[in-house]
């Protein structure tokens, strides 16, 4: 049996236990999580960017936090924002699950316009977005401010269920995703940005 090179990539870093059972919470839950790929390559550049402060928008059901933190400095903090309690109270069991201590994460459960005003300004060295794509146009403007400069911005699910190559989709989710790509690939004096087929897609912008 063939196996695509996509597929290949996605499992060649498997998961543990800790983070099939929080997947299998969160889709029983309806929850959309990073994919497995995805996962491991966050963890990957958590570990590149010795990354102390990190801030994850979409908690979903606490897999991509499992995989971040794992990539993180173990002095680093792990800040995540979703808003959806249900989310963050499943996300927790995750992290308990995976003795992770209380004190290297904060999961806040608010809007993301209300929470990102409120970061520090470059503070941060890692921000991964992969909440409602409405939200980008302030969430990218947000980002620039709170990552120190050689901070990465990383958008989950940049294709949209593969709508944003297609220019025949024009619903307002995808057209958000579109134009936000245009904005950050346009925008060279603030961002290096890279386009990668990893999950459904990420776009990594790093801030200048």
């Amino acid at each position: 049996m063939n196996i695509d090179p996509h597929t290949f990539a996605e499992t060649f870093i498997a998961e543990d236990s800790v983070k099939s059972a929080a997947r299998a919470r969160g889709l029983e839950n309806g929850v959309s999580d990073v994919s497995q790929g995805t996962g491991a390559y966050l963890r990957q550049l958590a570990h590149q960017l010795k990354a102390q402060s990190v801030v994850e928008i979409g908690t979903g059901s606490g897999v991509g936090s499992l995989w971040l933190l794992e990539g993180m400095m173990t002095s680093g903090t792990l800040t995540s924002i979703d808003d959806e309690m249900e989310h963050t109270t499943i996300a927790k069991i995750a992290l308990a699950d995976a003795g992770i201590a209380q004190s290297r994460f904060r999961f806040i459960t608010n809007s993301v316009m209300d929470v990102m005003t409120k970061l520090t300004d470059r503070a941060y060295d890692l921000v991964i977005f992969r909440g409602n794509p409405e939200d980008l146009s302030f969430a990218i403007a947000e980002a620039h401010r709170i990552l120190r400069s050689g901070g990465v911005f990383v958008i989950d699910n940049f294709y949209g269920g593969n709508k944003v190559p297609d220019p025949a989709q024009r619903d307002p989710k995808t057209i958000a995703l579109r134009e936000a790509g245009k904005s950050v690939k346009a925008d060279t004096e603030s961002w290096v940005s890279s386009l990668i087929y990893i999950g459904d897609g990420l776009l990594l912008a790093t801030k200048l």
